[in-house]
């Protein structure tokens, strides 16, 4: 199928590594243009390596979003201007990825205010492209009961709520909005591998409960973000997507 991204500029707040990486690639092998940030620049540099033969460009760079709103919005400005416009927007952005899955007022200020601000920003431009298209990442902790009561459960399930709400406030100006939530995904230094090491019990348990008999890999995720966020799923607006080998129990209608 051609997914009609060659071309295409994608501006992802994270990219280095599991389901961002897998994301970069896909995006830059279908020829987008994508810029994008991590807190290391050892893991912009290898990202960087990995997409070099590719099609598409990609513009990296070594950036810390905590505790730095001017500086996030003077990012996405520059990316802005880097890429020439902004076709699609990837909030990959998590508390969890700095270990704060409880700290509720990081998790407010990665999880929703990075996309909140995200799209004060790239609003206009994502107007401009006549196809713009937002990606939300949540998580299947926001959609059922999952370990504990906890920030990033509660805060992925307000980005789910603010993502619809906001495709039907963006539908006029041809812009999408959607959700991808994945449910527990494996891969190296990802938080599942952490998981294994330091409770096994926990771990053994989780993929006894998936019906597939594993856990998930990042590219998995990065097929549904990239063709949800293309052109080829140009009637997709409002959705929350759960990719999760039936792994949650709830039934959604």
């Amino acid at each position: 199928m051609e997914l009609g991204l060659a071309g295409k500029k994608v501006i992802m707040n994270g990219g280095s590594h599991g389901i961002g990486l897998e994301t970069l690639k896909l995006f830059t092998a279908e020829g987008a243009n994508i810029a994008f940030f991590s807190r290391d620049q050892g893991r912009v540099d290898a990202a960087l390596a990995a997409v070099a033969g590719n099609p598409g460009k990609a513009h990296g760079e070594a950036f810390d979003m905590n505790d730095n709103a001017e500086g996030y919005r003077a990012w996405l400005s520059r990316a802005v201007e880097t890429l020439g416009g902004c076709d699609v927007f990837i909030h990959t952005a998590s508390a969890s990825g700095m270990g704060a899955t409880r700290d509720w007022q990081k998790c407010f200020e990665i999880d929703v205010m990075g996309g909140v601000t995200a799209i004060e920003v790239l609003e206009d431009a994502l107007e401009a492209s006549g196809n713009g298209s937002i990606i939300f990442m949540s998580s299947t902790a926001a959609v059922e009961t999952f370990i504990v009561p906890q920030a990033f459960n509660a805060i992925k399930a307000a980005l789910i709520t603010y993502a619809s709400q906001l495709s039907q406030s963006l539908a006029a100006k041809g812009i999408r909005v959607n959700t991808v939530t994945p449910g527990p995904i494996e891969y190296k230094t990802g938080n599942w591998e952490a998981i294994k090491a330091a409770m096994p019990d926990f771990y053994n348990g989780t993929v006894a409960q998936m019906p597939m008999g594993r856990l998930g890999a990042p590219e998995e995720v990065a097929r549904a973000i990239v063709f949800l966020a293309s052109p080829a799923s140009s009637y997709t607006t409002g959705t929350n997507l759960v990719v999760d080998g039936a792994y949650t129990k709830r039934v959604q209608f």
